[in-house]
C-alpha cells in the first residue's frame, strides 16, 4: 500500500473519534451530534479535491467493511417484541413512499415527454427503481429496458449528488421541520436508548465482549458472502444486505450476543467511519458533469416524493421518527438506515427501516419496469 493510500485510510478511521471528542468539548458539536458532523467534514474532504483518484479502492473497502460489521454489531442489541409495536406503521409508510415516487415520477414523465425529451418513460423508471431499492435496482432496470449506457452513469452521477444534499437534509433540517409537521415517535424509545447507553463494563470485560461481538459480527459478514452468490432470490449485492440483517437479527436472540455492551458502541463508531467515508465519495469532478436537465428531473423525483410521501403520512397518522427512517430506507437504500437512526437518537425504529427497506429492494425492479413500460405506452 502507498504511503499515501496509508495515511488516508488512517484519517477515514481516526477522523471520526476527534470529531466524537469535538462533541465533549463543544455545545454546538454536541447538538449536531457525531454522525452529522462526520457526513459534513466528510464532505468537505471530498469537494476539497485532496484525495487522489487511486484511493477510490482503499475507500471503497473501508466503506463496505465498515458498514458490513456494524450492522450486525448494531442488530444484536435490538428487541423483536418492541419492533412488533411499530412495524404495521413502519410498512404503511414504506408503502406510502412508493406510492409518493411512482406519482410523482409517472408526473415528471409527462412534463418531461411534453418538453421534448427523448424516452422519458426510462428516466421516471430508473427513478421509481432508484428510490425503493437503490442503485442495484437501478442497475437491472437498465438492462431490462436497454438503457444506454450513457444515459444510466448520468442519472447515477446525478443522483450520487442530490443524494448527498437529500441525506444532509434528513441529518439537519428535516427533523425539526418534520417535528412540527408530524406527531411525535410513540414507541419504546426510552427502553432501547437505555439499552444502546448503558455503562461500559471493566476494561478486561470490555476487551473479552469486544472479541466476543466482533467475531460474531464478521462470523455474519462471511455466511453472507458465501451464501449471497449461491442463493438465487435476488442479486448478490442485495442478498448480502437481506442476509446481514437476518443474520443479526438471529444474533439479538443469543443472550451472549444481545446483552453484549461492547456491540453496540463498536456499531456505531463503525457506523460513523462508514458515514465519514461515504461521504468524502463526493468529489468536484461529480459536479462538473451534472447535466441540468437530468439535475432537474432527479431534484423534483426525490424531494417531491420526499414531500408528497410527508403529506401522505400526515394523513395516515405515521410519527415522524418512522417516516424519516423509511424514507432514507426508500430514498438512499438499507445501508444509510443506521445512520439516520442513530441521527434521531432512536434505536427502536433501527429495525423497521431496515426491514422496509429489504422490502423496497425486492419490489423495486418490478414497479420501475412496469411503469416505464406503461409510460411508454402512452408516449
Amino acid at each position: 500500500m502507498q504511503p499515501d493510500a496509508i495515511g488516508f485510510a488512517l484519517i477515514y478511521l481516526l477522523v471520526p473519534a476527534a470529531l466524537i471528542l469535538l462533541t465533549h468539548r463543544s455545545d454546538i458539536a454536541a447538538r449536531l451530534g457525531p454522525i452529522v458532523l462526520c457526513y459534513m467534514a466528510g464532505l468537505l474532504l471530498g469537494l476539497s479535491g485532496l484525495q487522489p483518484a487511486s484511493l477510490q479502492p482503499v475507500r471503497d473497502t473501508i466503506i463496505e467493511v465498515s458498514l458490513g460489521l456494524a450492522l450486525p454489531l448494531l442488530l444484536f442489541a435490538v428487541d423483536l417484541r418492541s419492533w412488533g409495536h411499530i412495524a404495521g406503521s413502519a410498512i404503511l409508510s414504506m408503502a406510502l413512499a412508493i406510492v409518493a415516487v411512482a406519482v410523482v415520477a409517472t408526473a415528471l414523465y409527462f412534463l418531461f415527454h411534453a418538453g421534448g425529451t427523448d424516452q422519458a418513460e426510462q428516466l421516471s423508471g430508473m427513478a421509481v427503481g432508484m428510490y425503493t431499492g437503490g442503485l442495484a435496482n437501478m442497475g437491472a432496470i437498465k438492462l431490462a429496458l436497454d438503457i444506454p449506457e450513457g444515459r444510466y452513469l448520468l442519472f447515477a452521477t446525478v443522483d450520487t449528488v442530490v443524494g448527498a444534499g437529500y441525506l444532509l437534509f434528513v441529518l439537519t433540517l428535516a427533523p425539526v421541520v418534520m417535528g412540527r409537521f408530524l406527531s411525535p415517535f410513540t414507541g419504546s424509545l426510552e427502553d432501547q436508548a437505555e439499552e444502546s447507553n448503558k455503562a461500559a463494563p471493566s476494561k478486561q470485560n470490555w476487551v473479552i465482549q469486544g472479541l466476543i461481538a466482533v467475531t460474531g459480527s464478521a462470523l455474519c459478514v462471511g455466511a453472507s458472502l458465501v451464501l449471497a452468490p449461491i442463493l438465487p432470490i435476488a442479486e448478490p449485492q442485495i442478498m448480502v444486505v437481506v442476509l446481514l440483517t437476518t443474520f443479526g437479527i438471529l444474533g439479538s436472540l443469543t443472550p451472549s450476543l444481545h446483552r453484549n455492551v461492547a456491540a453496540p458502541h463498536m456499531g456505531m463508531y463503525l457506523l460513523y467511519v462508514f458515514s465519514f467515508s461515504v461521504a468524502a465519495s463526493m468529489d468536484l469532478a461529480q459536479l462538473q458533469a451534472v447535466d441540468l436537465s437530468v439535475l432537474f428531473f432527479v431534484l423534483i423525483a426525490t424531494f417531491g416524493s420526499f414531500a408528497l410521501h410527508a403529506v401522505l403520512a400526515r394523513l395516515a397518522g405515521i410519527d415522524r421518527d418512522t417516516f424519516l427512517i423509511t424514507s432514507v430506507a426508500a430514498v438512499m437504500s438499507p445501508a444509510f438506515v443506521p445512520m439516520v437512526s442513530r441521527s434521531l437518537r432512536n434505536p427502536a425504529i433501527l429495525m423497521s427501516g431496515m426491514a422496509t427497506g429489504i422490502l423496497g429492494f425486492a419490489i423495486g425492479n418490478y414497479l420501475g419496469i412496469s411503469l416505464a413500460l406503461l409510460l411508454a405506452g402512452k408516449g
